[in-house]
């Protein structure tokens, strides 16, 4: 009787692979948002000043990120940063760094566009209520654009858990790169397993993925309808 592939899933270890290679995604995933929206907050606040230079390189930084696609800058850290620089660390922060990076790029327009966006009257109305510019920004503008930026900072979150799927050009052993080896190991006893196997690999993102596309939908809606 012909298997019908299904049972590749829970052959083995074939599962908990699976599975650990999905925390390995997800954490690379957290650990970049969480680095990569600090230094994008840092950034956009800069962006915001009225210093030309910096601004301009800002701007291209930004460019640089949005122009070069991730599978090069992962090719980047990965095997041209460790030889020019000596350093030694594993392709899992290699990843970190990748992604760090993009998303501080990507997140520093964020805020820059959210902080732009604080109607000029409540900036107006803090400096007559005799806020220093420090405690504008903190007690006034931060609070406005969090909730202008959250949304798309949301959307950023599910792109970036998305692109972890291209993990597995480094070596990472992200759910991909499991995947494919499970499929590789097993192709002539479960010819149909890739079918199983990608499927699963598919429920897992939308799992983690679906729940953000929710919250952005649900947090825009719900801004639209205050404007």
């Amino acid at each position: 009787m012909a298997h019908s592939g299904i049972e590749v899933l829970f052959q083995g270890k074939n599962f908990l692979r699976l599975m650990g290679g999905l925390w390995t995604s997800v954490w690379i995933a957290g650990v970049s948002l969480g680095f990569g929206l600090l230094l994008g907050t840092f950034l956009g606040v800069l962006r915001t000043l009225k210093n030309a230079v910096l601004r301009v390189v800002l701007r291209l930084y930004l460019e640089f990120f949005r122009i070069v696609p991730t599978i090069v800058l992962l090719f980047l850290v990965y095997y041209i940063l460790p030889r020019q620089f000596h350093v030694e660390v594993s392709a899992e922060w290699m990843a970190v760094l990748a992604f760090s990076l993009w998303v501080s790029a990507e997140f520093s327009d964020i805020v820059r566009g959210a902080l732009e966006s604080v109607p000029k009257h409540q900036r107006e109305a803090g400096l007559a209520l005799g806020l220093t510019k420090g405690q504008l920004f903190v007690h006034v503008l931060m609070p406005q654009a969090f909730m202008l930026e959250l949304p798309a900072a949301i959307n950023l979150a599910t792109r970036v858990v998305k692109t972890t799927s291209l993990l597995m050009i480094i070596s990472v052993m992200d759910v991909i790169n499991v995947g494919q080896q499970i499929i590789e190991a097993n192709n002539q006893q479960y010819p149909s397993g890739v079918f199983w196997i990608y499927g699963f690999i598919f429920m897992l993102y939308f799992i983690v993925d679906y729940p953000l596309s929710l919250i952005s939908k649900m947090l825009q809606q719900k801004f639209s309808a205050n404007l």
